[in-house]
């Protein structure tokens, strides 16, 4: 059960690089709830294999998602190449709490614990000062990598302020239980919807013939406005479909209507702020080779 964890949640992989910090999170929920059936196990001898290969199974899935999201956050803190050194560090902080925790988890379990009142009590009380702890740590670590949100944010941002935030800027603002949600301030962009249901081909064609050297696709809906990128779309064709998209929604906002030349003026206004603004992304620290959208369809010609 726990390597049928492991190999339902390692085809999740885009996922966890695309948020790294919510599958962290989500990693050690499911290993404390797996724990947490393995201690419950003995309460139901007759279903005591259901119990403990289940808790094996959120075990299973935990490690995978564990071990998967370490490398993007550590890569966040590394300056000049030094990403072994800081998964060594890494492992030896791990290694010394697992040894206090041992000591501290055999003096429960001949006390407070001997009982099954006892761990009943004691195991969701550290549970959940554990998840609260990770939450807090997630919270804290700046990702330097563009995904929807981050994305999102940066540009509502800039169009606020004129400024860019760096990932220390947005690491407290990040959403990590509803990553997907839409910021009304960056144009209410949608990334990654199937083609079929976003445009129709014949539109996707005059698309391409006004803007051919864009890799990028806007369709203007009443909710929302999708964005389709192409299969080899770095962050840069994100960050510029999403700065038209934000420009375009604010000139409707402003003239109550949309228009035929709002597109192409909000395209014009993308491209006169488009340099200055990627260079001040990238003096921030942001990675804009790629472009970090989770299992988002793309498209190709």
């Amino acid at each position: 059960m726990q390597h049928m964890g492991k190999l339902i949640c390692s085809n999740l992989g885009a996922r966890m690089d695309s948020e790294p910090k919510r599958w962290r999170i989500l990693a050690d929920v499911l290993y404390d709830l797996g724990t947490g059936l393995e201690v419950l196990s003995p309460l139901c001898p007759h279903l005591f294999l259901e119990v403990a290969g289940l808790g094996n199974f959120a075990k299973g899935m935990a490690v995978v998602a564990a071990r998967a999201t370490r490398l993007p956050i550590y890569s966040s803190f590394a300056k000049e190449g030094n990403l072994s050194d800081l998964f060594a560090k890494g492992e030896a902080i791990s290694t010394l709490f697992n040894v206090v925790g041992l000591g501290v988890g055999i003096h429960l379990a001949s006390t407070v614990c001997s009982s099954m009142q006892g761990k009943l009590i004691a195991g969701p009380l550290l549970s959940i000062i554990h998840v609260f702890s990770v939450v807090e740590e997630m919270r804290a670590a700046p990702i330097n990598t563009l995904n929807p949100q981050r994305t999102a944010m940066i540009v509502a941002d800039f169009l606020k302020t004129g400024k860019v935030s760096s990932p220390a800027d947005l690491r407290y603002r990040e959403d990590l239980l509803f990553p997907g949600r839409l910021i009304e301030d960056a144009g209410n962009v949608k990334v990654g919807r199937a083609l079929h249901k976003v445009v129709k081909p014949s539109k996707l064609q005059e698309w391409k013939e006004i803007f051919p050297e864009e890799k990028f696709v806007l369709s203007h809906g009443n909710k929302w406005t999708d964005m389709l990128l192409e299969h080899n779309a770095t962050a840069e064709d994100a960050l510029r479909g999403w700065l038209v998209a934000a420009y375009a929604t604010s000139m409707e906002k402003s003239f109550h209507e949309p228009s035929a030349s709002m597109l192409q003026d909000a395209y014009d206004k993308m491209n006169s702020i488009f340099t200055p603004f990627l260079n001040e992304l990238q003096a921030k620290g942001w990675h804009t080779d790629r472009f970090l959208d989770g299992t988002g369809s793309r498209f190709a010609f």
